[in-house]
């Protein structure tokens, strides 16, 4: 467990949660058609590149091309609309297409399955070891609290498999396959779980490799090698960004008798020092759903994602008021960081870390 985390005191963290409140009910209160505008733009326009691609495909010299429009469909409707509408970020629009009770993503996890691993587990135990089963994600060491195994040394390969499949590790997360392995879990346990997975992976199926394929005639081959391509893309795209939100150097774990009985302000504390953001443009931030906002994602998961940035610099202002780290950096910074704590984790023993500062007043 990291525990280089600013202490803060009970009337702090009250005080900083009040802060954090006060900003979320005052973007929900300003919510309204701009925010309906960008989404539906954001749809047309992700619809607009499938399509493309998939006319593109009967003109075999543009495969290239093909291939690239579909992959940035893929990775705008899995990151800038599936993740978040799911998330409850338009639900206020009353667009049943952008429900979150009925939306179902681009993706061989299905969303109900998702919803709760992601939008209940992950984010209500956001770094709690032995909570938050994204730490890891079952497969991987990505804290030095977790108890060295020799399976870790393969560490750097199974993290470049998870890349490569992160969709299926995705739809396999629930099923909690490891703690099968560990005998605390019973295959009669995910037994619920197996029709709607399979359900879900049948249509992604069906879909990318059997009727687009099917109906280009003679290029099915050609079809059949883009499609997996653009899955591919998409794959790596996203656990890249999802891992620099989450894992780099200065992203913070906790235990979870530091969590016992926590505040709304500690709740948040917690949100900010074990989450990073990556720093970039309008079109980097767009294309990874703007969870390049990591911080503020974990803060305020149910807000409209686009109004991450325009939140940022105060967020960051109020945290470095508490004596708060605000951990964030350049894509190819925070890949670094990561990569080499995947690898240096592989290896058995763990770093020494700093005590905890002690707390700080308030300032004033």
């Amino acid at each position: 467990m990291t525990t280089t985390h600013q202490r803060l005191t009970p009337d702090q963290l009250e005080a900083f949660g009040k802060e954090m409140d006060d900003l979320r009910q005052r973007i929900l209160a300003d919510l309204g058609e701009d925010d309906a505008a960008y989404i539906r733009g954001i749809v047309k326009r992700q619809q607009q590149m499938e399509v493309l691609g998939r006319a593109l495909y009967y003109l075999p010299p543009a495969w290239p091309l093909a291939v690239a429009a579909l992959s940035v469909s893929k990775i705008l409707e899995n990151m800038e609309i599936g993740h978040n509408v799911m998330h409850g970020q338009y639900d206020w629009m009353g667009d049943p297409h952008l429900s979150s009770r009925v939306y179902e993503w681009d993706n061989v996890c299905p969303s109900e399955q998702w919803k709760y691993s992601h939008n209940y587990i992950h984010h209500t135990f956001t770094n709690i070891l032995g909570k938050d089963r994204d730490i890891g994600y079952g497969i991987l060491r990505m804290d030095e609290d977790q108890e060295w195994h020799p399976y870790y040394l393969g560490n750097p390969v199974y993290a470049l498999l998870l890349m490569v499949f992160f969709e299926w590790g995705v739809a396999m997360h629930d099923l909690e396959i490891e703690n099968i392995v560990k005998g605390t879990r019973s295959m009669q346990d995910n037994k619920a779980l197996h029709a709607g997975i399979m359900r879900k992976v049948r249509r992604q199926a069906l879909k990318d490799y059997v009727l687009f394929p099917a109906l280009t005639g003679p290029l099915f081959p050609l079809t059949f090698l883009g499609n997996a391509t653009a899955n591919l893309v998409r794959n790596v795209w996203a656990f890249n960004i999802i891992f620099c939100g989450h894992f780099p150097a200065g992203a913070e774990t906790f235990s979870q008798e530091e969590c016992e009985d926590e505040s709304r302000g500690h709740w948040y504390h917690r949100q900010v020092l074990g989450s990073a953001n990556i720093a970039g443009g309008r079109l980097f931030h767009i294309m990874s759903g703007n969870l390049s906002h990591q911080i503020e994602h974990h803060l305020f998961p149910d807000l409209p994602a686009r109004r991450y940035p325009e939140i940022a610099p105060e967020v960051r202002e109020i945290c470095e008021r508490y004596g708060m780290a605000y951990t964030t950096g350049p894509l190819r910074t925070q890949l670094w960081s990561v990569a080499k704590k995947i690898c240096r984790l592989a290896l058995p023993g763990r770093t020494s870390t700093p005590e905890p500062a002690a707390a700080r007043p308030l300032a004033a």
